[in-house]
């Protein structure tokens, strides 16, 4: 149901949970197949559930009983527009160098793989990937946040040569690329590709909740729930003066969640005061970007059928 309820005549003045996490992100995809067997070669994911709903076959892929992505087959739609808004990468969090070190290598060796890059970012080690479809991903480790230092009130983040091969050398283990597919995995954060950074400030900072951690990047805004480098992050650096998006395969959905219904009440508050149109469907709030890019926030999932009905 879309909610119509007049806005507030005062501000709410909360902010995200700082127990809000990121969920299962997903894609609409043009070779379900093709994809599933992507992710679970290259990045030791497997397919969980899947569901039919019409034409579309809604298929989640993850490692244990933690959902990571979910495909959509929709062949139908045009291939991913790299200049669009939209996703720029799905970044996938792990608990320990080894872990990190093993998917990587999965990753390189997957021949429909495209290498991107890697960075130390300061409070991260990452590198990154794109998909058969061309969908963007970040694989990574945090530093330990004791680790992490501030400036004028914002964090330090960088983007410093990170060596791949060294990285391999020193963290690789036969342990780890034996237990790959049991190490554990989260969605750590998404970053999007949006028209401007005032806009999206507006949207995802003033409305959702989140907080800037670094808002002085060049061409970017990061931002998060509780203190964390980022849950979120929006850039223009292929996407800038991007209108709203056209259908197309990528990104289908930015998933949250927070802890209990009382936050879903107060961005609800939030969302009425900046006069955002969403729907609340109980256990969750779905609600789109200035560039319709969808972002459902709801209630931790009870199991892989709350996220294959959204």
């Amino acid at each position: 149901m879309t909610d119509t309820t007049p806005a507030p005549a005062v501000a709410p003045d909360r902010v995200l949970n700082p127990d809000t996490g990121m969920d299962a992100v997903t894609l609409r995809v043009g070779d379900l197949d093709l994809m599933s067997s992507y992710y679970s070669a290259a990045l030791a994911m497997e397919p969980l559930e899947e569901r039919s709903r019409g034409s579309e076959v809604h298929r989640v892929l993850g490692r244990g009983a933690t959902p990571l992505v979910r495909l959509i087959a929709t062949p139908g739609l045009p291939a991913v527009d790299p200049r669009q808004a939209g996703l720029f990468h799905t970044a996938f969090l792990f608990d320990d160098a080894p872990s990190l070190a093993a998917t990587v290598l999965r990753a390189a060796q997957d021949p429909r793989s495209r290498f991107a890059g890697s960075s130390d970012h300061l409070v991260s080690e990452a590198f990154y990937f794109t998909d058969p479809e061309g969908n963007g991903i970040e694989l990574y480790t945090d530093r330990a946040r004791d680790q992490w230092r501030y400036a004028a009130g914002e964090l330090q983040m960088s983007t410093l040569y990170l060596d791949p091969n060294a990285y391999l050398q020193k963290h690789l283990t036969d342990a780890a690329v034996a237990g790959a597919a049991a190490a554990h995995g989260k969605v750590g954060h998404v970053h999007l590709q949006v028209g401007d950074i005032p806009t999206a400030r507006a949207f995802y900072i003033d409305a959702l909740g989140f907080e800037t951690t670094v808002g002085s990047f060049p061409g970017a805004l990061f931002a998060s729930a509780g203190g964390y480098h980022h849950h979120v992050a929006m850039n223009t650096w292929n996407s800038a003066g991007a209108g709203p998006r056209a259908a197309s395969l990528g990104l289908g959905d930015v998933a949250l969640t927070v802890p209990a219904r009382d936050d879903l009440d107060a961005l609800a508050a939030r969302l009425r005061h900046h006069r955002l149109p969403f729907a609340d469907r109980g256990n969750e709030i779905v609600v789109s970007d200035p560039w319709d890019t969808q972002v459902t926030v709801a209630l931790p999932a009870a199991g892989i059928d709350d996220v294959l009905s959204r």
